[in-house]
């Protein structure tokens, strides 16, 4: 079971459904509380309880709640799953950039053609209407001028109406009362109780379309001044479904609803208008035929129409009634309406529109094609430099995205595979460099064997050697060689340039001294060396000669050299011969900064006997030169990387070197070397150690 709500728990939080935000948790602890008042509910209500019924509002509440909450996170979760790939985003800014607006267009259009449609249809029944009532209103004019002309002639007009209504059969459905005063000279029957006419000559109403009594009519009043008086001229023809249907033909079905004054009248319908139920009568007429294509859609359109009530109070307005022109048409019909006058041309138009259409919904199809195109090669490289960056993440900087454009996404791809490129050979020179760190380490190890590191003490002479890389290896070199208890030959050298080269030929120069020195040595001796511990005993003859001298030494060093080794390669050298039992020391100097020797009073000899240095020229001689060292004197060797450092201030320079090494006279020499180390430490300040440090001290006691 723990597995399972394990399981359970990793698949909701993979999927994104875990309640982690404050909203979701709120959303679920409201769920539960509500479902549990429900149970509460149901449980109540079943056992009886009078208090249950209360639990319902509280229900409803936390329900109408939780979905708001879970509304919200649904959102969210929708936002964050569908949002999360940029072809998703792109999809949605497009909809609200481009898809939206066009719909809303579009259906503007729609609208705005319906709209126009509906009104068009109604714009041409009632022109019909208001062209019938002028010629209704002109006729009645004339007929009213004919009777006034019979009437101040004393002429009967009883049959003159008659004869119009026999040559003329637009006058066969009208009605027509004319009166002089309010002296009614004819009449039709058909009209009704049109005792309405003497309204009109009250209120001089000029017609229009009217109820009266149920009936809707068009109807025309005209007013004459006659010899008798006025004489009032009324024209009326019903406005029934024949009419309507004259009107509607190849329109559709039009619609006359008009308010009922009596509701006993039957063919009525009952509505509710301002809260008050209101007798509505419907006059119909046309027909609607089927549609001809799937655009054409049924119209249904409606447009008040302004229908006066003629009552016995008189003429007024129906403000109150439901006075409507409707009709329901379809756009083939009105197309046919609307370009009937162009003839044979109208179909030119129809196809042109056709054409019209069809260029644009091309040219739509084409925008999403190219839009599709577009999103896909922006979403497609994002998803190509993801899964890179992926294989990058996982180490392999092998992995390239292929570039099939020239674009800036495609110089985006360019770039990173660039980059990868770079890395890739960035990491393999750092595999190289930590090769080569890792054989410096090894170079510097056996570097540091070839330094003394145990000095053997000579009874009348203190020694003392120290040397500090400026990089992992050293190119200055320094040496001490014991030969008895009383004779030692030291060495100090500095080697061009840095690092490895001028390691490897410090430790050819540290070889080739050792060899050349023990081979001109006597062959019976005790031979002590610098690293060794105890002296040993060999052989039994001694050799005596230029051998063991400096300068001879020098030169066979020189030779090998300069045999050896590139052309630009070349070191300095001081080699020199200590004999204690004589206090004598013998010295040569191949090129290096001469050697300095301190007396007590502050006195300095300069070493600086012999030629130029070893290795850079070739049968070059070397002289050589000898010195006492008294005793409290101290022998002083260095190398450029000394006396050379600079700052603001200049060089540290072989004075301020002299001055420390004399003001620490009495000190143990390692201590002089370590004040003198110190000192250019401080000279040197932050700026990285420019060469090598090498010191060599010594001191006769």
């Amino acid at each position: 079971m723990k597995a399972f709500f394990q399981n359970l728990h990793f698949r909701l939080e993979h999927e994104g459904l875990f309640p982690n935000s404050r909203l979701s948790r709120a959303a679920w602890y409201l769920l539960g509380l509500d479902l549990a008042l429900f149970l509460l509910e149901i449980v109540f209500r079943w056992s009886g309880l009078a208090n249950g019924g209360g639990l319902r509002g509280w229900v409803l509440l936390l329900s109408f709640a939780v979905i708001i909450l879970f509304v919200l996170v649904g959102i969210r979760w929708v936002r964050q799953k569908l949002m999360w790939r940029l072809r998703n985003r792109l999809i949605v800014t497009y909809m609200f950039i481009g898809v939206i607006p066009a719909i809303l267009l579009i259906t503007m259009a729609f609208v705005t053609l319906y709209l126009f449609a509906g009104q068009f249809a109604n714009f041409v029944v009632l022109a019909e209407l208001n062209a019938r009532l002028r010629g209704i209103s002109a006729s009645n004019t004339a007929v009213a001028s004919e009777m006034a002309r019979e009437l101040d002639a004393n002429q009967t007009i009883s049959n003159f109406v008659k004869e119009l209504k026999v040559r003329d059969p637009e006058w066969k459905k009208r009605n027509v009362c004319a009166f002089e005063n309010e002296k009614m000279l004819i009449c039709d029957q058909s009209i009704g109780q049109f005792q309405l006419a003497a309204v009109a000559l009250a209120y001089r109403t000029p017609g229009g379309i009217v109820n009266d009594h149920d009936r809707l009519e068009l109807r025309s009043a005209t007013t004459l001044a006659v010899k008798a008086g006025d004489l009032t001229v009324v024209s009326s023809e019903p406005l029934d479904e024949e009419l309507l249907g004259d009107m509607s033909k190849k329109l559709g079905v039009v619609y006359f609803y008009h308010s009922v004054q009596n509701p006993d009248s039957g063919n009525h319908v009952t509505v509710e208008l301002n809260g008050n139920d209101a007798n509505v009568k419907t006059t119909s007429a046309g027909i609607l035929p089927p549609e001809t294509n799937i655009l054409d859609r049924e119209i249904t359109f409606f447009t008040p129409v302004r229908i006066s009530i003629w009552t016995k109070a008189g003429t007024l307005p129906d403000a109150q009634g439901i006075n409507a022109l409707g009709i329901h048409t379809r756009p083939s019909l009105l197309y046919d309406r609307l370009f009937a006058a162009l003839g044979e041309f109208s179909q030119m138009v129809e196809y042109f529109l056709v054409v019209i259409a069809v260029i644009l919904a091309i040219i739509e199809l084409v925008a999403l094609y190219i839009g599709t195109r577009l999103t896909r090669s922006v979403t497609g490289a994002v998803a190509q430099l993801y899964s890179a960056t992926t294989f990058v993440n996982q180490g392999d900087l092998s992995h390239r995205i292929p570039v099939q454009s020239s674009d800036q996404l495609a110089s985006l791809a360019t770039s990173f595979n660039a980059m990868t490129a770079s890395l890739e050979n960035l990491l393999e020179e750092q595999r190289d460099k930590q090769k080569l760190e890792n054989e410096l380490i090894i170079a510097q190890e056996v570097q540091s064997q070839l330094f003394p590191r145990v000095i053997s003490q000579v009874s009348s002479l203190d020694l003392h050697g120290f040397c500090r890389p400026a990089r992992t290896v050293s190119g200055d070199y320094y040496d001490f060689l014991t030969v008895d208890p009383e004779t030692l030959i030291f060495a100090v050298g500095d080697v061009s340039g840095k690092g490895i080269s001028a390691a490897l030929l410090m430790a050819t120069i540290h070889s080739a001294v050792r060899a050349y020195s023990i081979e001109g040595i006597p062959l019976v001796r005790q031979m002590m060396t610098a690293g060794a511990g105890e002296p040993s005993t060999v052989a039994s003859a001694v050799l005596h000669g230029a051998e063991v001298s400096p300068s001879y030494l020098l030169s066979l060093l020189n030779h090998q050299l300069y045999s050896s080794t590139p052309p630009e390669k070349y070191a300095t050298l001081f080699l020199a011969f200590y004999d204690g039992r004589r206090r004598k020391l013998t010295y040569s100097n191949a090129g290096h900064l001469p050697p300095m020797v301190i007396s007590e009073d502050g006195t300095t000899r300069r070493l600086d006997c012999g030629g130029t240095v070893v290795g850079l020229f070739d049968d070059v001689s070397y002289e050589e030169a000898s010195i006492f060292l008294r005793p409290g004197e101290i022998f002083l060797a260095y190398s450029d990387g000394v006396t050379e450092p600079e700052n603001d201030y200049g060089e540290f320079g072989e004075e301020r070197l002299l001055d420390l090494v004399y003001e620490n006279r009495h000190q143990p020499l390692c201590t002089i070397s370590e004040t003198v180390t110190l000192a250019l430490d401080d000279w040197i300040g932050a700026r990285e150690q420019p060469d090598d440090v090498t010191l060599v001290l010594a001191r006769a006691r």
